[in-house]
């Protein structure tokens, strides 16, 4: 050995939920450089709301078997003015948790408006600014759907906050006194 070490790519999944459409987007992070592996869409059925989140359930458990993420990330609950939506958006991120959690993964959180700044620059971009970004930073060839974006965005979000990288767009980042980075 030369006394160098690799590093260990790291596979990241990062979750956009919703009660009629979860996002997922997964990366690689093979030392600075983030590089696309997959996206998509788990789409649920008109049936009843637990129909709907074994569904999602189930979607994201197919996807973890198939990528074998290593770290995975969600958006945040945000309120919202619809308290019927918000409550059916928790129980929609309540199932992903579950999932991720019955596959011995953790799970780390991030607001939309940080996730937005992370990848476009600015905290309340619109979904057509960070579809864009997110098509240049992993140089697609063509524009994810929009809830594919934004689990892309997260899975980019995560990256750059645990591994130390400048946010994309702004080149900031942010280092808490415990050493861990902080959204």
């Amino acid at each position: 050995m030369d006394g160098t070490q690799a590093t260990l790519p790291v596979r990241i999944l990062g979750i956009d939920p919703g009660s009629r459409i979860t996002g997922y987007g997964i990366i690689d992070l093979n030392g600075v450089k983030p590089s696309y592996v997959s996206s998509g869409c788990i789409r649920t059925s008109d049936g009843p709301l637990e129909q709907r989140l074994a569904q999602i359930y189930a979607g994201l458990s197919e996807v973890v078997g198939l990528y074998r993420p290593t770290d995975t990330a969600i958006e945040r609950v945000f309120l919202s003015k619809n308290v019927d939506s918000a409550l059916k958006l928790g129980q929609a991120r309540g199932a992903a948790l579950v999932c991720m959690a019955n596959h011995g993964l953790g799970v780390a959180e991030y607001a939309a408006r940080r996730i937005k700044e992370a990848v476009t620059g600015q905290g309340g971009a619109d979904k057509l600014q960070v579809q864009h970004m997110v098509t240049a930073l992993l140089k697609l060839s063509a524009t994810p759907q929009a809830d594919a974006a934004d689990a892309l965005a997260i899975a980019l979000t995560h990256a750059y906050s645990c591994n130390g990288l400048p946010v994309a767009a702004s080149g900031r980042s942010r280092r808490a006194s415990t050493g861990r980075w902080r959204l």
